[in-house]
Protein backbone atom coordinates (compact mmCIF):
# COMPACT_ATOMS: atom_id res chain seq x y z
CA UNK A 1 0.00 0.00 0.00
CA UNK A 2 1.14 3.27 -1.03
CA UNK A 3 2.17 5.55 1.71
CA UNK A 4 0.37 9.19 2.74
CA UNK A 5 3.01 11.06 1.42
CA UNK A 6 2.85 9.11 -1.88
CA UNK A 7 -0.81 9.44 -2.90
CA UNK A 8 -2.48 11.81 -5.23
CA UNK A 9 -4.96 14.90 -4.96
CA UNK A 10 -8.42 13.37 -4.99
CA UNK A 11 -9.86 16.35 -7.79
CA UNK A 12 -6.78 16.18 -10.48
CA UNK A 13 -7.91 19.31 -12.00
CA UNK A 14 -6.84 21.25 -8.95
CA UNK A 15 -3.29 21.57 -7.64
CA UNK A 16 -2.12 19.58 -4.71
CA UNK A 17 -0.96 22.80 -2.98
CA UNK A 18 -4.89 24.08 -3.36
CA UNK A 19 -6.67 20.77 -2.67
CA UNK A 20 -4.95 19.90 0.77
CA UNK A 21 -4.86 21.57 4.15
CA UNK A 22 -1.11 22.65 4.36
CA UNK A 23 0.44 20.01 6.87
CA UNK A 24 3.93 19.28 8.58
CA UNK A 25 3.98 15.70 8.38
CA UNK A 26 2.23 13.13 6.28
CA UNK A 27 -1.01 12.10 7.20
CA UNK A 28 -2.84 8.74 7.53
CA UNK A 29 -5.70 8.19 5.08
CA UNK A 30 -9.27 7.50 6.59
CA UNK A 31 -8.67 3.97 5.29
CA UNK A 32 -5.71 3.46 7.83
CA UNK A 33 -7.41 5.09 10.61
CA UNK A 34 -10.65 3.52 10.06
CA UNK A 35 -14.20 5.05 11.10
CA UNK A 36 -13.89 3.87 14.32
CA UNK A 37 -10.46 6.24 14.99
CA UNK A 38 -11.56 9.54 13.11
CA UNK A 39 -13.32 11.48 15.70
CA UNK A 40 -15.94 13.79 13.46
CA UNK A 41 -17.42 9.87 12.61
CA UNK A 42 -17.96 8.89 15.93
CA UNK A 43 -19.42 12.97 17.26
CA UNK A 44 -21.81 12.26 14.43
CA UNK A 45 -22.62 8.93 15.08
CA UNK A 46 -23.26 9.35 19.00
CA UNK A 47 -25.37 12.29 17.99
CA UNK A 48 -27.33 10.20 15.37
CA UNK A 49 -27.92 7.76 18.20
CA UNK A 50 -28.85 10.30 20.65
CA UNK A 51 -31.47 12.27 18.40
CA UNK A 52 -32.92 9.04 17.05
CA UNK A 53 -33.27 8.36 20.61
CA UNK A 54 -35.47 11.02 21.24
CA UNK A 55 -37.80 11.13 18.49
CA UNK A 56 -41.01 9.42 19.66
CA UNK A 57 -40.74 12.25 22.80
CA UNK A 58 -40.19 15.15 19.91
CA UNK A 59 -43.01 13.71 18.13
CA UNK A 60 -45.83 13.39 20.97
CA UNK A 61 -45.05 17.26 21.40
CA UNK A 62 -44.98 18.02 17.32
CA UNK A 63 -40.77 18.70 17.55
CA UNK A 64 -38.51 18.31 14.75
CA UNK A 65 -34.35 17.91 15.82
CA UNK A 66 -34.39 21.38 15.00
CA UNK A 67 -37.26 22.52 17.40
CA UNK A 68 -36.02 20.77 20.10
CA UNK A 69 -32.80 22.52 19.50
CA UNK A 70 -34.29 25.49 19.46
CA UNK A 71 -36.38 24.81 22.86
CA UNK A 72 -33.11 23.69 24.81
CA UNK A 73 -31.05 26.49 23.62
CA UNK A 74 -33.83 28.96 24.50
CA UNK A 75 -34.42 27.47 28.00
CA UNK A 76 -30.73 28.04 29.02
CA UNK A 77 -30.00 31.35 26.79
CA UNK A 78 -33.54 33.11 26.27
CA UNK A 79 -33.87 36.22 23.64
CA UNK A 80 -30.83 35.50 22.00
CA UNK A 81 -30.82 36.90 18.10
CA UNK A 82 -32.02 34.21 15.56
CA UNK A 83 -28.32 34.11 14.03
CA UNK A 84 -26.78 33.17 17.48
CA UNK A 85 -29.55 30.76 18.11
CA UNK A 86 -28.43 29.08 14.61
CA UNK A 87 -25.16 28.79 16.06
CA UNK A 88 -25.43 27.50 19.56
CA UNK A 89 -28.27 25.21 18.32
CA UNK A 90 -26.36 24.15 15.40
CA UNK A 91 -28.93 24.55 13.03
CA UNK A 92 -28.26 25.74 8.97
CA UNK A 93 -30.29 29.22 9.34
CA UNK A 94 -33.12 27.96 6.74
CA UNK A 95 -33.63 25.38 8.13
CA UNK A 96 -33.89 27.58 11.72
CA UNK A 97 -36.00 29.92 9.88
CA UNK A 98 -38.78 27.36 9.27
CA UNK A 99 -38.04 26.11 12.55
CA UNK A 100 -38.85 28.98 14.69
CA UNK A 101 -41.43 30.16 12.32
CA UNK A 102 -43.60 26.92 13.07
CA UNK A 103 -42.46 27.12 16.48
CA UNK A 104 -44.03 31.30 16.79
CA UNK A 105 -47.41 29.07 14.86
CA UNK A 106 -47.63 26.87 18.07
CA UNK A 107 -47.01 29.23 20.79
CA UNK A 108 -43.69 27.55 21.77
CA UNK A 109 -41.73 30.77 21.17
CA UNK A 110 -42.20 34.15 19.91
CA UNK A 111 -40.35 36.72 17.69
CA UNK A 112 -39.35 40.59 18.55
CA UNK A 113 -37.64 42.87 16.63
CA UNK A 114 -33.93 43.69 18.59
CA UNK A 115 -34.62 47.08 19.80
CA UNK A 116 -30.63 47.53 19.23
CA UNK A 117 -30.90 46.22 15.77
CA UNK A 118 -33.88 46.74 14.14
CA UNK A 119 -32.75 44.43 11.39
CA UNK A 120 -32.62 42.00 13.97
CA UNK A 121 -34.95 39.68 15.59
CA UNK A 122 -34.65 38.12 19.37
CA UNK A 123 -36.64 34.61 19.82
CA UNK A 124 -37.89 34.37 23.66
CA UNK A 125 -39.59 31.08 25.36
CA UNK A 126 -43.18 31.41 26.17
CA UNK A 127 -44.79 30.02 28.84
CA UNK A 128 -46.39 26.74 26.64
CA UNK A 129 -42.39 26.28 25.00
CA UNK A 130 -41.19 25.67 28.32
CA UNK A 131 -43.86 23.43 29.24
CA UNK A 132 -42.64 21.38 25.93
CA UNK A 133 -39.08 21.76 27.31
CA UNK A 134 -39.87 20.83 30.40
CA UNK A 135 -41.90 17.25 29.08
CA UNK A 136 -39.05 16.59 27.00
CA UNK A 137 -35.75 17.07 29.17
CA UNK A 138 -36.35 14.16 31.14
CA UNK A 139 -35.70 12.13 28.05
CA UNK A 140 -33.11 14.02 26.93
CA UNK A 141 -31.48 13.55 30.36
CA UNK A 142 -31.69 10.25 30.30
CA UNK A 143 -30.20 9.75 26.73
CA UNK A 144 -27.48 11.57 28.11
CA UNK A 145 -27.28 9.65 31.07
CA UNK A 146 -26.68 6.43 29.06
CA UNK A 147 -23.99 7.74 26.77
CA UNK A 148 -21.90 8.26 29.97
CA UNK A 149 -22.68 4.97 31.76
CA UNK A 150 -20.13 3.03 33.26
CA UNK A 151 -17.98 6.35 32.45
CA UNK A 152 -16.39 7.58 35.95
CA UNK A 153 -16.98 11.24 36.96
CA UNK A 154 -13.09 11.95 36.04
CA UNK A 155 -13.36 10.89 32.86
CA UNK A 156 -16.37 12.21 31.53
CA UNK A 157 -14.96 16.13 32.91
CA UNK A 158 -12.08 15.28 31.07
CA UNK A 159 -13.96 14.59 28.12
CA UNK A 160 -16.20 17.74 28.18
CA UNK A 161 -12.46 19.65 28.76
CA UNK A 162 -11.32 18.12 25.48
CA UNK A 163 -14.71 18.88 23.84
CA UNK A 164 -13.80 22.35 25.07
CA UNK A 165 -11.12 22.94 23.61
CA UNK A 166 -11.54 21.17 20.35
CA UNK A 167 -14.78 23.68 20.08
CA UNK A 168 -12.54 26.64 20.79
CA UNK A 169 -9.84 25.37 18.04
CA UNK A 170 -12.64 25.71 15.54
CA UNK A 171 -14.79 28.26 16.82
CA UNK A 172 -15.66 31.02 14.47
CA UNK A 173 -18.11 33.19 16.31
CA UNK A 174 -17.21 34.47 19.89
CA UNK A 175 -19.90 32.52 21.42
Amino acid sequence: MAGAAERQPVNKDIPETESRVPETAPRAWLGEVGLNGFAPYLMNRIMGRYNADLRREMAALGLSTAKMRALAVLSVVDGIQLSQLGVYAVVEQSTLSRAVESLVNDGLVRRETDPDDQRASRIYLTRAGRTAFDRLWPHMAASHDRMFEGIPDEERHAFLGTLHRMLGNIRQHEY
